[in-house]
């Protein structure tokens, strides 16, 4: 019988488990790229709205607003700047930043950013 419950549970620990939009949410430092490699800088703040979702605002000189979502160690989120719709797929790194490249609807080339936790 204890056999029996100690092989469920290292089963149970082996099951990759998602990490939640609970995780990532707060405030950041920006710093990235355009699609014509000049920089810029700027905050952005994560709220968490569900277990699975939650919103995101960038201000960097301009203000854009999205929603996004966590799966692992992939963040990403959608967004809308003035008449532009974008999105931005980020890898969350252990020490809690997220590296990503972004890109904008019928536009060609990336942006890279980086959003490192206040």
């Amino acid at each position: 019988m204890i056999a029996r419950a100690l092989a469920i549970a290292a089963c149970l620990l082996a099951v990759p488990v998602a990490a939640s939009a609970q995780d990532v949410g707060g405030r950041y430092q920006v710093s990235g790229t355009n699609f014509d490699g000049s920089r810029y800088t700027g905050t952005a703040q994560i709220i968490v709205t569900s277990k699975n979702t939650c919103r995101i605002t960038w201000d960097t000189g301009s203000t854009a607003s999205g929603i996004c979502m966590r799966n692992g160690n992939s963040f990403s989120a959608a967004y809308v700047m003035g008449s532009v719709i974008g999105l931005v797929i980020y890898r969350v790194n252990s020490d809690g930043s997220l590296e990503g490249l972004w890109t904008i609807a019928d536009h060609e080339g990336v942006g890279t950013e980086v959003l490192t936790p206040q």
